[in-house]
């Protein structure tokens, strides 16, 4: 009925439970699924502190340093810890969203960041021949292919080869409700954010399980997706205008 665009590619263990229904509404998108204020106020506090201690870098020289070779030591040192501090700072999941008659599904995953090895990679390679070649103006550059090419190596191979790092920066989730499990509908105000309390009873389970879901929508579709979902629920089930400063999953 209705597709918005863009779609990610989904993770080929996906198997959705209402599969044998046709979908009424579906999308992917990629979220930021924390508190966002304070992780841009983190990423804001760490690059100011991370710019004095890269001019700090720029003023206490090695012994026959030039100036050319501490400011690109130190630009090269900014730049490789600003972009470890946003892969921790902004990362993002993928999510996925499909509707049915039965119900809502929605499937989260995070794949391995195989740009950022490649990135790495290249860096270093491109940064370890400009430094060989200036040190054949000035040997002082020498010290700089060893701290940053080097450092920025050493980065690439700690991420590429630790099975645990892997582990940590992979994930997936699928979860499936059905319409009669949903207690209550909210549409964030502060972000683009559908939310629904549910309860339920696991399988195998005699207590009832209560919880919330935040639904992340694309652009300007919040208000669109909580009417189409409310369609589905019964008249009696609240349905109110809240804030999200951390989201539920």
């Amino acid at each position: 009925m209705f597709k918005f665009n863009k779609d990610l590619e989904l993770p080929p263990q996906l198997k959705w439970k209402f599969s044998h229904e046709p979908e009424l509404l579906g999308w992917t998108i990629r979220a930021r699924n924390y508190n966002t204020f304070v992780a841009n106020c983190m990423f804001l506090f760490l690059s100011v502190a991370l710019a004095g201690l890269s001019y700090v870098v720029c003023l206490v020289p090695a012994p026959s340093e030039g100036v050319v070779a501490r400011v690109v030591i130190s630009f090269c040192f900014y730049m490789v810890f600003t972009l470890v501090i946003l892969s921790v700072t902004h990362q993002r999941i993928n999510c996925a969203y499909r509707v049915t008659k039965s119900g809502l599904e929605h499937c989260e995953w995070k794949d391995f960041p195989e740009w950022a090895l490649k990135f790495l990679k290249w860096l270093a390679g491109v940064t370890a021949v400009f430094f060989v070649f200036m040190a054949t103006i000035d040997p002082s550059f020498l010290l700089g292919a060893l701290i940053g090419p080097g450092g920025v190596g050493l980065t690439y191979l700690s991420m590429a080869y630790s099975k645990s790092y892997r582990e940590m920066h992979t994930q997936y989730h699928h979860y499936a409700f059905e319409w009669k499990e949903i207690t209550q509908l909210a549409v964030v105000t502060n972000r683009e954010i559908v939310d629904f309390q549910y309860s339920i009873i696991q399988k195998g389970d005699e207590h009832v399980t209560n919880g919330g879901v935040n639904v992340f929508c694309k652009r300007k579709q919040k208000e669109k997706v909580a009417e189409f979902i409310r369609s589905f629920l019964s008249p009696n089930v609240p349905f109110i205008k809240t804030r999200a400063d951390v989201p539920q999953y």
